[in-house]
């Protein structure tokens, strides 16, 4: 359920919103610096090996991890159009392009691992199980 609550700061009556809309005001407001060089992973991230390649199997604990945690932002089908996406900068990336789909698994495990502002870092909040399976969901989106 959204809420309003109405708060005091600076000497001014504001109005703050909780609920669907809370995760796209942080996101928009506290990361919103825009990021100027390109988001390039590390080249020894090319170097790791994704020891779940090709199982098909983890695609259905994947893609719910996806839709309640980077479909926010990148959306439920990964096109970078999540409700969240509108006030980033960058914009989210789109997991089905030529450009994610042509990096290795490594450098995609590595940037879901380290994140950059406005991508949080999800090596503290997911395994590293569950983040290779993420990679294997990422790359089932391009079919």
């Amino acid at each position: 359920m959204n809420t309003w609550k109405y708060i005091w700061g600076s000497g001014r009556r504001m109005k703050r919103f909780y609920g669907a809309g809370l995760l796209a005001f942080f996101l928009a407001a506290g990361w919103g610096m825009a990021q100027k060089a390109p988001w390039v992973a590390p080249k020894d991230a090319d170097n790791l090996v994704n020891p779940l390649k090709g199982n098909g199997s983890v695609l259905a604990d994947a893609k719910k991890l996806y839709v309640a945690n980077c479909g926010p932002c990148h959306g439920a089908r990964g096109k970078g159009d999540g409700v969240a996406s509108q006030g980033l900068n960058p914009r989210p990336a789109d997991h089905t392009s030529a450009k994610v789909q042509g990096q290795t698994d490594g450098a995609i495990f590595w940037k879901m691992s380290e994140g950059r502002a406005p991508m949080p870092a999800y090596k503290k909040l997911f395994s590293e199980q569950q983040r290779w399976e993420l990679v294997n969901y990422i790359r089932s989106l391009a079919k």
